[in-house]
């Protein structure tokens, strides 16, 4: 107990300094699109096969609740978690707050309490985000991809639907470029309306351009622009803050298709296309092709990369060694997961700038975490 009294002085006075510090990246209502240029940078992922390991931890769990900031995305599988680790714990768990991972992290830069934060993407957990307060370290245990879903609401407010998914499905099973460039260019001419999230807020905006410019340059002689452009000229978009918000208006038929994470179409029950895995940013194995892409907006330039939900401690938690042994929860139980559609790691991948809190250092002696790489 007297390490963690220690560590929750050290945390609040240098979170306390570091408010005075810090600077909120501006955020826009508006998004703004900018034409991207492909750029070359290279990265090595290991892959890792899945399984599942329990917990019990017994240690006494503070008077205050855990306060957690999870993606919007990947709130039922955070309340999972949360809920198992106050079963096995004792712990007192805070009303989950959930929004795009990019205006998550900048509302906990801002001030806001927070002791975990689960994000969809390892960017959101650095420094570019959390600014002062980020810890320089995420722990990535899941990944996933991403999917065009759309539902029976989709085929009947518009004839051109049920074309397009006719187009995916044979492409899916040929996996021919013509097919996949038949396909991408009906969904992308106008003739529906696709939902993708606010890139500005929500790291699942940014995916959704990006796999776009992935599709244009696999299908349409390498222009990273033929598929974006003809849906921007058309007005065809449409943009929401997040991409949990987007499911609403495609089960009421405003729009007909989505650009969304394969774990939200299937909580959400909607039906999907399946992307050729270069194009999905599922594949932690094609990182270095993922970084040949990349997304500006108001809020700077994003570049490609697969899709991992991570667990991070910012440094302004005030129950720090909770939110420690909460971290240790969830890589020993993300196993869970699996029914939710993610792929699940095994071990768990350390993204690090800095010597990390002791406990997850036991994890990597134990080999239930490796070391991956820097944090973003």
């Amino acid at each position: 107990m007297a390490y963690a009294a220690v560590v929750v002085i050290i945390l609040v006075v240098v979170a306390a300094a570091g408010y005075a510090a810090y600077g909120v990246r501006g955020m826009t209502s508006t998004v703004t699109v900018t034409n991207s240029v492909p750029t070359t940078m290279t990265s090595t992922v290991t892959t890792t096969s899945l399984t599942t390991v329990t917990s019990t931890p017994t240690t006494s769990m503070a008077a205050a609740p855990l306060i957690a900031f999870s993606a919007d995305a990947y709130a039922a599988e955070t309340q999972a978690l949360l809920n198992g680790f106050s079963s096995s714990t004792g712990a007192q768990i805070a009303p989950l707050n959930a929004g795009g991972s990019f205006a998550d992290a900048n509302k906990i830069a801002a001030g806001a309490p927070d002791d975990v934060f689960i994000s969809s993407s390892l960017a959101a957990t650095g420094s570019g985000y959390l600014k002062n307060l980020t810890a320089n370290w995420s722990i990535g245990f899941a990944s996933d991809q991403f999917v065009v879903a759309y539902t029976n609401a989709s085929l009947n407010s518009s004839p051109a639907a049920m074309a397009i998914v006719n187009a995916g499905n044979t492409a899916i099973v040929s996996n021919s470029s013509a097919d996949w460039n038949n396909f991408y260019t009906l969904l992308t001419s106008g003739s529906v309306k696709i939902g993708i999230a606010n890139p500005v807020l929500d790291p699942a905006g940014v995916r959704g351009w990006l796999v776009l410019e992935a599709a244009g340059s696999l299908y349409s002689g390498a222009n990273q622009m033929a598929y974006t452009a003809p849906l921007l000229q058309a007005g065809a978009n449409v943009t929401v803050p997040n991409s949990a918000a987007l499911v609403a208006p495609l089960k009421a038929g405003q729009v007909q298709f989505i650009m969304t994470y394969l774990s939200s179409a299937f909580a959400n029950h909607l039906n999907y296309l399946v992307l050729d895995r270069h194009i999905s940013l599922g594949d932690p194995t094609l990182a270095s092709f993922y970084l040949r892409f990349y997304y500006k907006d108001s809020a700077g330039t994003t570049t490609g990369s697969p899709i991992i939900l991570s667990v991070t401690i910012p440094r302004s938690s005030v129950n720090a060694n909770e939110a420690l042994q909460f971290a240790q929860y969830v890589i020993k139980n993300a196993g869970i997961l699996t029914s939710y559609g993610l792929r699940v790691f095994s071990p768990a991948r350390l993204y690090s700038n800095v010597a990390v809190p002791q406990p997850i250092a036991e994890l990597v002696s134990q080999g239930l975490i490796i070391q991956a790489g820097s944090l973003p």
